[in-house]
């Protein structure tokens, strides 16, 4: 199984469409993405989970990563939108509600 990335910029926010699993063998390959967009002028990223299908300790790893570097830029952010009930309970166990922005 392979993780789909679909990209929509505007006005300095990314939407991140993520189709498929988040897990060991993906989640490089997401984070490849995700790193290239770091450098563009958006800095306001938004990862629609409304199709991902799991989401491993590697994904989350991903996340956080994502997470730290956006800290070290000035006015930008993360969020992570449409999660379904058992992705949910992953960052509620994993303390990831704490300091995510997750709908």
């Amino acid at each position: 199984m392979e993780v789909n990335v679909d990209k929509k910029g505007n006005n300095g926010i990314v939407i991140f469409n993520i189709k498929g699993r988040l897990d060991t063998k993906t989640s490089p390959e997401f984070q490849k993405i995700i790193e290239k967009n770091l450098k563009g002028e958006e800095k306001n990223f938004i990862f629609n989970f409304d199709e991902v299908e799991y989401l491993s300790s590697a994904g989350l790893r991903v996340i956080l990563s994502v997470k730290k570097m956006l800290n070290n830029i000035e006015g930008s952010s993360l969020s992570i939108r449409n999660v379904n009930d058992n992705i949910m309970e992953i960052f509620d166990m994993t303390g990831f509600t704490e300091f995510l922005n997750i709908y």
